[in-house]
């Protein structure tokens, strides 16, 4: 009976990770066919800050009312989410039903590790379970891209959302049957004002950073309006998690320095993560005339080398301290961004494979040491806050990270003064068409550039972190 509950599980995981990796491959298509190249970025911003801002929210209510309960309703918002991408008319629509996605999407992972403690008493079992849970988003981001690219090309790109739908039931009717628990109530504050200030700061700074870059009106008194609310609401924030008995993000936390130095790298490496899922398929279909399949190979080197740097990780932890292992991680890091930032035009497949690849096994090195790290730096009663706490500066970095790059992107598109920008490249045409095409292809061109450039500042940032502010922690054998 656990088996089927486990399948389930990783079923209903499987569809909320590919979710973040299917649609890149889409994009491109996408935008083509609703015409909102400007918007790209918020399609993924909003599925991951709704995902970020409700993880919480939803791990409370597993505890007051039931993981069962609560898992099949976000499973629900999850699935009439998708079902409604796939039948929008314009980008407007497809970013309001992205965000109803992201909404039902965070309940899934913090709910399926739960259900996962509740089902298994023994350490070693809870070990094994979360590990099939975790190889699921290994495989998803190997699978996500090349399904999304086929659908792409042989059907329709709204079949990525479809796809979600009677696989979910499944997962959902699976749960139903086979999943009996005893709900025992558990009194807990929830951090409602919380979530809802730092969603509207949030939000505000995003729609700030994405208009003004797409009008380039930096000084129209309606950006800089909404730059002021969101420091104003943020601060406003800031005393509501003071004074919260179970904040959203406790303030305390923030006085350990070693965890605050893993929280600002994990910021800036979902920030990186997210300029390599979001852009290298535009340059593979908008400069270099790829199908979309072809652009989901362009990203399949980063998981697979993510999990090869995950393996290669734990081999080294008892060998070296956190601080020298991470310092490699972010020293391949570097190396991954600097040969994406010198990509250009007549650069070999391969050399796009090998970045990227050098990309997920840095990340592979890092992201559990980063975990090592903070288990070893707080006190056994406050772990499990500390790890809530990175997980959402994970989801949140990768948020403001598709934000920032996408105004870097909206600025340097609009400064070479193209009006209407086709990210599926179009070449193969003659005349005033042809011209057209490689004017969009050379402006692609120079913009992906400029974010890689970006990028790459970022992975020196990191290594400059590491070098000056992280203490090691104690050698351990724990991975």
């Amino acid at each position: 009976m656990r088996k089927k509950v486990i399948v389930s599980l990783m079923l209903m995981t499987f569809l909320s990770a590919v979710e973040g990796t299917i649609i890149s491959t889409a994009i491109p298509r996408i935008t083509s066919d609703l015409s909102g190249v400007e918007l790209v970025s918020w399609v993924y911003a909003i599925y991951m800050l709704a995902t970020a801002v409700s993880t919480p929210i939803y791990g409370k209510l597993a505890d007051l009312f039931g993981r069962k309960k609560v898992l099949l309703i976000g499973a629900a918002i999850f699935l009439i989410g998708s079902a409604l991408c796939g039948v929008v008319t314009s980008m407007e629509q497809l970013i309001v039903f992205r965000a109803l996605q992201g909404l039902g999407a965070g309940a899934i992972m913090p709910i399926t590790m739960t259900i996962i403690g509740d089902l298994y008493s023994e350490v070693k079992d809870r070990a094994k379970a979360q590990g099939w849970i975790s190889a699921v988003w290994g495989v998803s981001g190997v699978i996500g891209p090349l399904v999304g690219g086929f659908l792409v090309d042989s059907l329709s790109w709204r079949y990525i959302f479809f796809l979600n739908v009677p696989f979910g039931i499944i997962a959902c009717l699976m749960i139903v049957i086979y999943y009996k628990e005893s709900i025992r109530p558990a009194k807990h504050h929830i951090d409602y004002l919380g979530a809802t200030v730092f969603s509207l700061s949030a939000i505000a700074l995003l729609y700030a950073l994405l208009t003004g870059s797409s009008k380039n009106n930096w000084g129209d008194m309606s950006i800089i309006s909404l730059l002021i609310f969101a420091v104003v609401s943020f601060i406003i924030f800031l005393l509501v998690e003071k004074k919260s008995p179970e904040p959203l993000i406790p303030l305390a936390l923030f006085s350990n320095r070693t965890l605050s130095t893993i929280n600002l790298l994990t910021l800036i490496s979902g920030a990186m993560l997210i300029s390599i899922t979001m852009y290298l398929p535009i340059w593979s279909q908008g400069v270099l005339g790829k199908n979309a399949t072809d652009a989901g190979l362009i990203l399949m080197p980063l998981p697979v080398m993510w999990t090869v740097g995950t393996l290669f990780s734990s081999k080294l932890v008892g060998r070296f301290n956190t601080k020298q292992i991470i310092l490699l991680g972010v020293s391949v890091l570097s190396v991954a961004a600097f040969s994406l930032f010198t990509l250009s035009t007549e650069s070999p497949a391969f050399l796009i494979y090998v970045g990227v690849g050098l990309f997920g096994l840095g990340m592979g090195l890092v992201t559990p040491i980063y975990m090592v790290t903070i288990q070893t730096a707080v006190s056994n009663q406050t772990r499990g806050t500390a790890i809530g706490l990175n997980t959402f500066i994970n989801t949140f970095s990768q948020t403001l990270g598709a934000a920032v790059f996408g105004a870097m992107f909206n600025t340097m598109i609009h400064a070479q003064g193209i009006q209407k920008l086709d990210l599926v490249s179009s070449g193969g045409h003659a005349g005033t068409t042809a011209n057209i095409a490689t004017k969009s292809q050379e402006a692609l061109a120079s913009s992906v550039h400029f974010i890689y450039m970006g990028t790459f500042i970022l992975a020196l940032v990191t290594l400059l972190i590491v070098w000056f502010f992280l203490k090691p922690a104690p050698q351990t054998s724990e991975l």
